[in-house]
C-alpha cells in the first residue's frame, strides 16, 4: 500500500479513528491519575558496576549508606538545657516510629546504644549518655561529664555545644515511600521549630534529598502549563488563526498523555529525571506539527480544500517526518546503554512518546485539520508574503554564494576549534559541595552546610571493604594491613579523617592498660587483638570476615572521589593477598564515584552511538555522503558548544545532564531533516541552489525558525525550576534547540553551496 493510498483511508476512515483516538486518550488519561512520583537509591545507581556489586554482596553487613541525620540547634545557649533536652526525646520518640527506620539502630542523646566509657584504677566504667540525668544541675553536671568520655562530641554532639544529631538508619531491602517520609520529616521540623522559637532543625540524607526532588519535580507541571501556553499564544501570533493553534498545542498535550499512560502500563513511576521526558515529547510534537500546520495551509492558500490540502501536506513531509521520528526513537534508545535505571527510563520513556507522536500528530491533528480547516486570516497571509520575500529569507538565501558560504563555513570551524578547547575542562559528576541537584541556597544545602560546619565528620563518607577469611578479621596481618590503609588514605588531599575496627581496638587496648598511651598501637598477639575486638562487634561484620574503613572526605566532588577510589586501588595492588583483600566501594561517595565512572566509560560510546544511527538514517534516506555532512555537521557543532557551555557554567557531566546530549541531537536533526527534504525537492524541479533555497525558508525554514524560537521560549522556563539540574537542563537544551535552528538555516545552505550539485537532481 502506497502512502497516497494510506493517506485516502485514513480521511475515509476518519470518524472512526477519531472515536478510537478519544477512547484511547480517555483510557490512558486513567492511566495517569495512578502515576506517582517516585526514585530510589538502586534506580539511581549502576548496578553492574564492580562497586555496587561488591556493595549489594555486603549490603546485609553494610547496608546501602542510607540514613538520615537530623541536627537539632540553639540559637542561643547550649544543649545543657533541661527545655532542649526533653525537645530532643520527644523528635527521637516521634522519628522512631516512623516507617523504614532500622529502629534497633537509631542513635541520639536518648537512645542505649549511646554510651560513655572510661579508664579507673577498677578496669572500665561506662553506661548511657543520659545515665544520672534528672534535670537538675547535678545531673546535667552528670551529661555534661558522660557526653565528654563519649567519644560523640563531633559526632552525635557539635563541636561547639550548640546542637546534636539525631541518626536514623532505614532498612535496606524495605520499599520506602520517600515522599511520605520527607513530608513528616516536614512535620516534625514544622512542630517543634514552632514549639520552640530558639530552635532551627536541620535534615539531611539520601531519603529527605529525594524527598525534596520529588516535592520539587511536581512542580515542574507548572512549567509544562507555561511552555504550552506560550506555544499557543505564540502560534496564534504566527499563524493568524486560533483553531489551528489550539489544534496544535491539543494533539502535542495528547502525544504527552498516551507516553505518560504507556509508561504507567509498563510499570514506571515518574522519577525527577524522567520529569523533562513530556517536555522533550511536547517539543518534538509541536515541531513536526507546526510544519503539517503550515504545509495545509500553504497548500490551501494555492486553492486546494481542506482534505486535498491535508493530503497534499502530508504527502510531502512524510519522508523527512518519518525520518525525523525514526531517528529519534532509536537516538533516544542508545541511552540503553548507560547502565543506570534512571537513565534506561528516560530512554524508553522518551522512545515511546516519539513514537506516539507519528499516531497523535501525524494522523489525529490532520484529521482534524480536515473538519477545522485554516483560516482566511492565515490563507492570506501566505498569499501576501509571496509577493513579500522578508529580508531574512533573503539574506539567508545568500549563504548558497561561494563567498558567504566560505565566510559561514570558515566561522563554524572556528566555532568548534573554541568549543572542543573549552570543551576539554567539562569534568564528570558533581562539581559543587552539598546536593548538587539542589539549588545552592536550598534548605537542604544550607542544612548540609550546617551539618558539615559544625561537626568533624562529614556527609560524604566512602567505605572501603576489607575482607579476610572467616574469623580473622581481627587478626594481627589483617589490622595491620588496615592500619596502614588508613594512615595512607588520611595523607591522600580531600580525606578527612578514616576510622575502622583499627580505630576501636586502639582506644580499648589503652583502656585496658590503664590508659596508658604506648598501648594505642596493634599487638602482634591474635588474642589480645580479638579481646578488644569482641568489644565492638559492630565493627565488622558476624562472621568476622569483613572489616569496613569509613572513609570522612572533604566534598564529594569528581575530581575528590578519583583522587581517593585511585589511592585505595594503587594501596590494593600493593597489598592484596589470598588472606586480605581491600574493595571499593560502599557509602555514598563510593556510590558516586560509580556512577561517575559508568558515565565516564559510556559518554564517547553513547556520543558515536548517537551519531551513528544519525549517520546511518540520513545516508540510507538521501543516498549521498553529502547531505549527511550538511546535516550532521551543525549537529556536531551544537553538541560541541553545549560541551563548552557545561564547562563555562560549571555544569558538570552527571546522570541528568548527560542524556542532554542525545535528546539535544534528536530533536536537532529534525530541523536539518525537514530543510533538506524540501531543499531536495526543489531542486529536483530544476530551480538553482538559492532559488531553492529561498522557496525552502519560505515554507519549511519558516516553520523551524518559528518552532526553534518558541520551544526555546517555553523550555527556558525550566529556569526558575527549584531542581537545580531542572533549571541546567532547560538552560542546555534552550541553548541547544536556538544553536540548532541557528545551524540548520545558515550552516546546511553554506555547505551546500561546496557539496551540492543541482544538476544531479534534474532528471
Amino acid at each position: 500500500m502506497t502512502i497516497a493510498q494510506v493517506e485516502d483511508f485514513i480521511i475515509r476512515a476518519r470518524k472512526p479513528l477519531l472515536i478510537v483516538f478519544a477512547v484511547i486518550t480517555a483510557l490512558m488519561i486513567w492511566q495517569i491519575t495512578g502515576l506517582k512520583a517516585e526514585t530510589s537509591l538502586e534506580k539511581m545507581v549502576p548496578l553492574q558496576h564492580p562497586y555496587i556489586q561488591n556493595l549489594l554482596k555486603h549490603k546485609d553487613e553494610l547496608g546501602l549508606g542510607n540514613d538520615i541525620k537530623i541536627a537539632v540547634s540553639l540559637r542561643k545557649g547550649d544543649i545543657f538545657d533541661a527545655e532542649y533536652l526533653e525537645l530532643v526525646k520527644n523528635v527521637t520518640d516521634d522519628v522512631f516510629y516512623f516507617p523504614g527506620v532500622d529502629r534497633a539502630k537509631l542513635k541520639s542523646l536518648w537512645t542505649p546504644t549511646v554510651r560513655w566509657s572510661e579508664v579507673t584504677k577498677d578496669g572500665f566504667q561506662g553506661g548511657e549518655v543520659t545515665q544520672g540525668y534528672d534535670g537538675t544541675p547535678e545531673g546535667m553536671d552528670a551529661l555534661r561529664s558522660n557526653i565528654l568520655r563519649s567519644g560523640q562530641v563531633g559526632r552525635l554532639v557539635a563541636d561547639d555545644f550548640k546542637s546534636t544529631i539525631i541518626q536514623i538508619p532505614l532498612l535496606e531491602g524495605e520499599k520506602i515511600d520517600y515522599k511520605v517520609l520527607s513530608a513528616k520529616l516536614e512535620e516534625v521540623r514544622s512542630k517543634y521549630e514552632a514549639k520552640n522559637p530558639n530552635v532551627d532543625i536541620h535534615i539531611i540524607g539520601f531519603a529527605k534529598k529525594v524527598g525534596d526532588l520529588i516535592e520539587g519535580a511536581a512542580k515542574i507541571a507548572f512549567f509544562f502549563l507555561a511552555a504550552a501556553i506560550i506555544t499557543f499564544f505564540l502560534l496564534v501570533w504566527d499563524f493568524r488563526d486560533l483553531k489551528s493553534a489550539a489544534v496544535i498545542v491539543f494533539c502535542s498535550i495528547v502525544a504527552v498523555v498516551w507516553q505518560l499512560g504507556i509508561v504507567k502500563m509498563l510499570g514506571f513511576g515518574l522519577d525527577p529525571y524522567s520529569m523533562l521526558v513530556p517536555f522533550v515529547v511536547f517539543a518534538i510534537a509541536v515541531s513536526h506539527s507546526v510544519q503539517i500546520v503550515n504545509a495545509i495551509t500553504i497548500e490551501m492558500a494555492n486553492g486546494a480544500d481542506a482534505e486535498s490540502a491535508v493530503k497534499k501536506s502530508i504527502l510531502s513531509l512524510f519522508k523527512a517526518g518519518s525520518l525525523a521520528l525514526s531517528t529519534d526513537i532509536i537516538g533516544f534508545l542508545t541511552l540503553l546503554i548507560i547502565d543506570v535505571d534512571v537513565i534506561k527510563a528516560l530512554a524508553i520513556s522518551a522512545s515511546i512518546g516519539t513514537a506516539m507522536i507519528a499516531f497523535t500528530n501525524f494522523v489525529m491533528l490532520p484529521i482534524i485539520m480536515s473538519y477545522v480547516s485554516m483560516g482566511q486570516p492565515a490563507i492570506r497571509k501566505v498569499q501576501e508574503s509571496r509577493h513579500h520575500v522578508p529580508a531574512l529569507w533573503t539574506l539567508l538565501s545568500r549563504m548558497t554564494n561561494r563567498l558567504p558560504a566560505t565566510f559561514g563555513v570558515i566561522f563554524a570551524i572556528a566555532m568548534m576549534a573554541f568549543a572542543g578547547i573549552v570543551s576539554q575542562n567539562v569534568k564528570i559528576g558533581d562539581l559543587d559541595r552539598g546536593a548538587p541537584e539542589l539549588h545552592p541556597d536550598s534548605r537542604y544545602n544550607l542544612d548540609d552546610l550546617f551539618v558539615t560546619s559544625n561537626y568533624s565528620i562529614s556527609a560524604d563518607v566512602l567505605v572501603v571493604m576489607v575482607e579476610s577469611e572467616p574469623q580473622m578479621c581481627a587478626s594481627y596481618p589483617v589490622l595491620e594491613a588496615v592500619d596502614r590503609l588508613q594512615w595512607h588514605l588520611e595523607n591522600v588531599p580531600g580525606v578527612q579523617s578514616a576510622a575502622s575496627l583499627v580505630t576501636a581496638v586502639k582506644r580499648i587496648q589503652t583502656g585496658f592498660n590503664e590508659g596508658n598511651l604506648k598501648w594505642s598501637t596493634l599487638v602482634d598477639d591474635d588474642q589480645i587483638l580479638n579481646e578488644s575486638a569482641r568489644n565492638v562487634p559492630e565493627l565488622y561484620n558476624g562472621e568476622c570476615s569483613l572489616v569496613p574503613v569509613f572513609v570522612f572526605l572533604d566534598d564529594h566532588k569528581a575530581e575528590t572521589l578519583t583522587r581517593v577510589t585511585d589511592a585505595v586501588k594503587s594501596f590494593a595492588a600493593k597489598n592484596d593477598s589470598p588472606d586480605v583483600k581491600f574493595l571499593l566501594a560502599s557509602g555514598n561517595a563510593g556510590i558516586e564515584a560509580a556512577t561517575n565512572d559508568e558515565l565516564r566509560a559510556k559518554k564517547t560510546q553513547l556520543v558515536l552511538l548517537v551519531y551513528g544511527v544519525v549517520i546511518a538514517i540520513c545516508f540510507i534516506a538521501f543516498r549521498s555522503w553529502r547531505p549527511v555532512v550538511c546535516i550532521i555537521l551543525p549537529l556536531v557543532i551544537t553538541s560541541m558548544l553545549c560541551e563548552a557551555l557545561m564547562a563555562m557554567l560549571g555544569i558538570g557531566i552527571k546522570v541528568a545532564t548527560l542524556p542532554v546530549i542525545a535528546l539535544g541531537v534528536g530533536i536537532g536533526v529534525d530541523y536539518g531533516l525537514y530543510i533538506f527534504s524540501k531543499l531536495e525537492h526543489f531542486l529536483k524541479e530544476g530551480k538553482a541552489l538559492q532559488e531553492a533555497y529561498l522557496e525552502t525558508l519560505r515554507s519549511t525554514g519558516k516553520a523551524v525558525m518559528f518552532t526553534g524560537v518558541t520551544l526555546a521560549i517555553g523550555v527556558c522556563t525550566w529556569v526558575f525550576s527549584p531542581i537545580k539540574f531542572q533549571a541546567d537542563m532547560g538552560l542546555l537544551l534552550t541553548a541547544m534547540l536556538l544553536w540548532n535552528m541557528v545551524g540548520a538555516l545558515v550552516l546546511i545552505p553554506a555547505l551546500a553551496s561546496f557539496l551540492i550539485k543541482p544538476e544531479r537532481y534534474r532528471a
